[in-house]
């Protein structure tokens, strides 16, 4: 019989469950979205119950849907999106509180009054990463202050708080393990990723119990088995946990120093390898942990966008502009030349490398030519041109020129914006036969940590496309030139 390895990515807008064969390759896919939860306020949250029960469905679809033994999978990794945040019962197994989406801002009040306190250099220098509401710190810390009964249960040592992958471990293990990887914990805020611990001191700040919290482990270590709530016949193990996008960087094979990835999602992850080098960073981009493999940490730089492919959802759901985000590509081609117009997602605020909360979305540039398809346009193109500003930076942090840019999620089947990310960017970009490289990322860790592949061997089938620059150097700087006065404006407080 054929023997696999299950990847589950949960995403922001979905999960998605993957069977990968002894090669390596997608031998059967399954998806299910959950409903995304926005007030008036901007608020965004999921319900951990239907991410829970999708799971399940997944699970099973996948495996007797397919016709594939439980028996025959001999390993799982998770993937998971990352500084959304959670609380759970941990005798029960039962959320508190929906999971707050790494969108949500509502904590930015709760930032504002660590800064006050003169606290915003030890976050940064402890944490690697920018005091701001988009991580789980921020997150929890309002659940602390606002639900009553997460109070209770931290004083009866009864709580449960972390990112979706320790839920779902703990779920998955019927409430035997609570545990995440060092990728995941070094996204939350809260961790000291220089001591590779939870730092007191900034948990205490935050007003979070570090007993709450569960056990940091190595990315690729056995996190317990699992028959996914007896949807399986057999338990399988679980090798393998990372945040999504650090698995999409395992997964493009940016395994070594200086080699960089961009994931297409809801938002938007740029991050470059640096190996063991910890590379401290000024606001504008985080330093980070890539994962802990082999007994070794690897660190990271990377810059967190909040809309790029939300922005296509915005075009589709909410202006009616289109009926499916493959729509976007066409009518892009189609835009008028003369059209000038641009587009600034923040509708939450801009992410990296301006971490501007009150900034706001703006349509600029506008004139009579300007129609549908050059607003689509324009949404597409501030995809690319956000990540040439991440890119940006990011080279002149490091003191490296980025050779080529490995490209993956969703957005990247849109050559237009493959090949307009290559032009303002004037490298090449990269993309992969396979859009789901988290899934595909913690799959390939869990079945090397399992022993079942090789890892020379199963990166060395992988192919991409390659995208390369064909835009003039005046047509770029012009082109660069107007985004910018368009963020100015969308960061402007008149």
């Amino acid at each position: 019989m054929s023997k696999y390895v299950m990847g589950i990515d949960q995403s922001t807008q979905g999960t998605k469950i993957l069977l990968f064969d002894s090669n390596g390759k997608v031998a059967f896919q399954a998806a299910q979205t959950h409903k995304q939860f926005i007030n008036d306020k901007g608020w965004v949250e999921h319900n951990p119950d239907e991410i829970w029960n999708n799971i399940k469905i997944l699970a099973r679809q996948i495996t007797w849907g397919n016709g594939v033994s439980p028996r025959d999978i001999v390993a799982i990794g998770i993937s998971n999106q990352r500084e959304t945040a959670l609380a759970w019962n941990k005798s029960t197994g039962e959320s508190i509180y929906p999971a707050i989406v790494w969108q949500c801002a509502r904590g930015a009040a709760i930032c504002d009054e660590l800064e006050t306190r003169g606290l915003k250099n030890l976050v940064k220098e402890n944490t690697g990463l920018t005091l701001s509401p988009y991580f789980s710190a921020a997150k929890l810390a309002w659940i602390m202050r606002n639900v009553p009964e997460a109070q209770k249960l931290a004083n009866e040592k009864n709580l449960c708080m972390g990112t979706v992958d320790s839920w779902l471990i703990h779920k998955m293990t019927g409430g035997e393990v609570f545990k995440t990887d060092y990728s995941n914990a070094s996204r939350t805020q809260f961790f000291n990723i220089k001591t590779l611990a939870w730092d007191n001191e900034i948990c205490a700040a935050f007003g979070i119990p570090v007993s709450a919290l569960p056990e940091v482990n190595f990315s690729d270590s056995f996190f317990g088995k699992t028959t996914v709530d007896g949807i399986f016949d057999a338990e399988i193990p679980v090798w393998s946990m990372l945040g999504d996008s650090h698995a999409a960087l395992f997964g493009q094979g940016c395994h070594t120093a200086g080699l960089a990835k961009g994931t297409y999602g809801t938002g938007s992850s740029i991050m470059l390898n640096t190996g063991e080098n910890l590379i401290k960073t000024e606001q504008g981009l985080a330093s980070t942990i890539a994962w802990g493999m082999n007994k070794k940490i690897s660190y990271a730089l990377e810059g967190n966008i909040n809309y790029t492919g939300a922005s296509i959802t915005w075009l589709k759901d909410d202006l009616k502009l289109i009926e499916s985000a493959a729509e976007t590509e066409n009518l892009s081609r189609l835009a008028n030349p003369a059209d000038k117009s641009y587009f600034v997602p923040a509708f939450t605020g801009l992410g990296a490398p301006y971490y501007d909360n009150d900034a706001t979305g703006i349509f600029s540039g506008i004139t009579r030519v300007t129609g549908k398809n050059e607003m689509v346009r324009a949404v597409v193109d501030s995809i690319a041109y956000q990540i040439f500003d991440v890119i940006d930076l990011m080279e002149k942090v490091s003191g490296d020129e980025l050779k080529t840019l490995q490209a993956d999620g969703g957005p990247t089947r849109n050559a237009y914006l493959m090949q307009f990310q290559s032009n303002i960017l004037n490298k090449p970009v990269e993309v992969p036969p396979i859009a789901e490289l988290s899934a595909m990322g913690a799959a390939y860790c869990a079945g090397i940590a399992a022993g079942f592949y090789d890892k020379e061997k199963v990166f060395g089938g992988l192919s991409w496309q390659q995208y390369n620059p064909n835009m003039s150097a005046d047509e770029r700087e012009k082109l660069l030139k107007g985004w910018h006065e368009a963020v100015k404006k969308s960061m402007s407080r008149i």
